[in-house]
C-alpha cells in the first residue's frame, strides 16, 4: 500500500473556458478514468467524511481511501488488475477477491465501518488531461455521471499557502473565473440525492433526465 498527501486546489469551469484551457494541452493525450464510490447503504462513510473508491483505466486500475486531515487528504492506494477491479465491483463485494486489501480494511475498521456493508453507489467518468507545471500538476478534467457533465481545473501542488497563490495566479493569467468546486464524489451523491427525489415525484421524467446530458 502506498500513502500521499493530498493537497489540492480546484475551480468548476464553464465549457467555454473548458475549451480555452485545453489549448494549453494540446501535447498532452487524455486518459480516460472512472471512479467507482464504494460505501454502505446508508453512507457510514460519507458521515464520516471518508471517501473510497475504485478507479478504472484502459489496463489497470487502484483502490484509493482518502482521510481527510487538517490540510488535505491522505490518500491510501493498493493497486488491481483490471480484471480483479471489474470483478471486486461485478460482485459488490470487497472481500471476494485475491488482491490483500487488508491494510485498507483495518483503517476502515479502526473507524467502524463493516467492510461487508460496503457495496456500489455509482460512478464518474472522467477524460482527463494533465500536466506537470512549476506551480503542481495540473489537470483538466470533463466528468459525466448520472446523465451530468461538468467540467473542471485542479491544482495538486506541495504546499498549502504558496500553492493556493499560484492557483489564484494561474486562474487569473489565463482570464477564468473561480467557482467553488465540491470533490466529485460530492458532487456525485448531490447529483444522486437529486435524482432520488426526483424518481420518487416522476418515474418517467427520471428516466429522461439520466439519458440526457444535463
Amino acid at each position: 500500500m502506498s500513502t500521499n498527501l493530498e493537497i489540492e486546489y480546484k475551480s468548476l469551469l464553464s465549457l467555454a473556458e473548458y475549451d480555452q484551457l485545453k489549448l494549453l494541452f494540446t501535447h498532452i493525450t487524455p486518459v480516460r478514468q472512472t471512479n467507482h464510490y464504494l460505501d454502505t447503504p446508508d453512507y457510514k462513510l460519507r458521515r464520516k467524511k471518508l471517501a473510497l473508491r475504485i478507479r478504472t483505466f484502459d489496463r489497470d486500475a487502484e483502490m484509493t481511501l482518502k482521510v481527510p486531515q487538517e490540510i488535505g487528504n491522505i490518500e491510501y492506494n493498493i493497486s488491481l488488475s483490471l480484471d480483479e477491479a471489474q470483478f471486486l465491483l461485478g460482485e459488490k463485494d470487497l472481500t471476494c477477491g485475491k488482491t490483500d486489501l487488508s491494510e485498507i480494511f483495518d483503517l476502515l475498521i479502526e473507524r467502524d465501518i463493516d467492510v461487508s456493508e460496503i457495496t456500489v453507489i455509482g460512478s464518474l467518468t472522467t477524460i482527463r488531461y494533465e500536466q506537470k507545471l512549476p506551480i503542481g500538476l495540473c489537470a483538466l478534467d470533463k466528468n459525466d455521471y448520472l446523465g451530468h457533465t461538468d467540467f473542471e481545473l485542479e491544482l495538486e501542488v506541495e504546499e498549502n499557502t504558496q500553492g493556493k497563490r499560484d492557483f489564484f495566479d494561474f486562474l487569473e493569467k489565463n482570464q477564468v473565473e473561480y467557482r467553488f468546486s465540491k470533490s466529485k464524489v460530492v458532487r456525485f451523491l448531490d447529483c444522486l440525492r437529486h435524482l432520488k427525489k426526483i424518481k420518487a415525484r416522476s418515474p418517467s421524467l427520471f428516466l429522461y433526465m439520466i439519458r440526457v446530458p444535463f
